[in-house]
């Protein structure tokens, strides 16, 4: 299903998060592609996997196209040994707050210690509300994009 994704996404100031989940899921995505203009994601969640392309943002970095679809895990697996060597694990928390819901992944292995909310929106300027954990926003800084995570991971930066 292709469609325009519009999110932000922000930092996280503490676990507090946690207290208003929803859910929670365990997730394992690797990048056959990692070019910022189009990105392949293969990811699986519990019994569930999906093949994702992406485009490339708008100025802003709220804005990109994205086409995904369900595949099978065991496919899954099998594309993920063909990623880039770096496999991003993490857990999402899915929290609502007033209108919206954040999904907050709290990053694993090489990642470890980086936790980014992200919100999904209408349109760009839809307003939300914003919990006292929400962080630093970070929408369209590229170092924080997941694919670029795999690529440099989180333990690897200097200046954090």
């Amino acid at each position: 299903m292709e469609h325009l994704e519009i999110e932000r996404k922000f930092l996280v100031r503490s676990e507090v998060y946690k207290d208003y989940a929803a859910s929670e899921l365990r997730m394992v995505q690797g990048f056959l592609n990692t070019h910022p203009e189009r990105t392949v994601r293969v990811r699986i969640t519990g019994d569930t996997a999906f093949l994702t392309v992406k485009g490339a943002g708008n100025a802003s970095g709220t804005t990109r196209f994205e086409w995904e679809t369900e595949i099978p895990v065991a496919e899954a697996t099998n594309l993920i040994d063909l990623c880039e060597p770096i496999i991003l694990e993490k857990v999402r928390f899915v929290v609502p707050v007033g209108k919206h819901v954040f999904e907050v992944d709290e990053f694993l292995g090489e990642n470890k210690g980086l936790v980014i909310a992200e919100i999904e929106l209408q349109h760009e300027d839809e307003p939300f509300d914003k919990p006292l954990w929400l962080g630093e926003e970070v929408t369209g800084n590229i170092r924080y994009y997941n694919s670029q995570l795999s690529l440099k991971p989180y333990n690897q930066w200097k200046n954090r």
